[in-house]
Formats: C-alpha cells, structure tokens, sequence
C-alpha cells in the first residue's frame, strides 16, 4: 500500500496530522479526508484518536456511517486508534454509545482512567520469536474487554490486548502516531499490499 497508494487520515477531529507525518514516515502518500466524496480517492484510511462522542457528532452531520463501512466492505484497510477503535467497535461501554461496529470486539471507554492516569509503556508486537517491543502512549484510553473468534490479537500491554484486526480493520487502544516507532504504521500499510 506504501508508495503509489493514496492512504487517507479522517480530518474531522482529533490529531490526524501526526498519523500523517508517520504514515510519509512509513513511505505513504497521504491525505487528509473531511468529506465522504473523498473516500474514493484513497486506498487506506485512518481514524484517529480524539473524543469519540464529538466525532460521533461530526460523523452524523457528515452522513458517515455508511460511507465508512462501505469503504470497509470493499476490503479497503481501516486504522482506528483510540476514539477511532472505539468508533470501529462492535459494542462500545461506559457509556454504551454509537459504532460503525466493524470488528467484533467489545470496547470500554476511558477504561484505564482519567487523563491524569495517562501513561508510556512497552507492550509487545507479535507472538513467539517475532515478538519485539513496542513504545505505546495511552491517553484517557479505550480497553479491549472482549474480542470475537474472527478477531486476532497482534500486541499487549501489561497484560491486555491493545491492538487488533479483523480483516480490513486494524484497531489500537494506543496512539502510534505519539511514538517514534513505525511498527503499527508500516503494518497497517502491509495489510493492502
């Protein structure tokens, strides 16, 4: 997908520009997306973190919804990181609110508290003797509480699950884009190659 591959950033809230930079980073050519006549253009798309319940407002006064899970459905891969896993979830608690659900994951919001209780860890990528670390940044961040059989787990942190796919969908607790390290974008471009 890098390279000659259009990779949208969804510019409607939230710190999409610094998706950018690592997605250029990675060797993608990018694209802030603000309107759903965008989509078309652009083989890859990233939902950033934010607050979910104002994109949730943005996304209705767009008309996104189906758009988005449109997009999806034609196999194009989708990155949601924090308020973007939240919205790509299946079922969203704490409160229960509005998803595109395209993952088969159960998401809590705010789960590892308040943004006093924000924190940099290392989680590990991968499984076996491809694990490697991985720095990972959790603001006010969403918990995975449960994933579903077609659901894979790809990293952990202090024993939870903070990043996963399901098909196109790709969805981290984390924010990659607050971090040096390339491992989730340069993933991320794989999945469409």
């Amino acid at each position: 997908m890098a390279g000659e591959r259009l990779i949208g950033v969804l510019g409607l809230q939230g710190d999409y520009h610094a998706h950018g930079r690592m997605l250029e980073a990675a060797g993608a050519q990018v694209q802030v997306v603000k309107k759903t006549g965008q989509l078309p253009q652009v083989r890859g798309l990233v939902i950033p973190g934010g607050e979910s319940t104002a994109l949730i407002k943005l996304m209705d006064a767009g008309d996104w919804w189906e758009p988005l899970r449109a997009f999806a459905k034609a196999g194009n891969p989708i990155l949601g990181t924090c308020a973007g896993m939240i919205l790509l979830a299946g079922e969203v608690l704490n409160p229960p609110q509005k998803s595109l659900g395209l993952i088969d994951a159960t998401v809590e919001r705010n789960s590892y508290g308040r943004q006093v209780q924000s924190f940099e860890g290392v989680g590990t990528f991968g499984s076996g003797k491809q694990a490697r670390p991985v720095p990972m940044i959790f603001i006010r961040a969403p918990r995975i509480r449960r994933l579903g059989p077609r659901a894979k787990a790809l990293a952990f942190c202090q024993g939870d699950c903070v990043l996963a796919r399901q098909g196109p969908v790709l969805v981290a607790s984390f924010h990659p884009e607050l971090t040096a390290d390339l491992t989730v974008h340069r993933y991320f471009l794989g999945m469409g190659a």
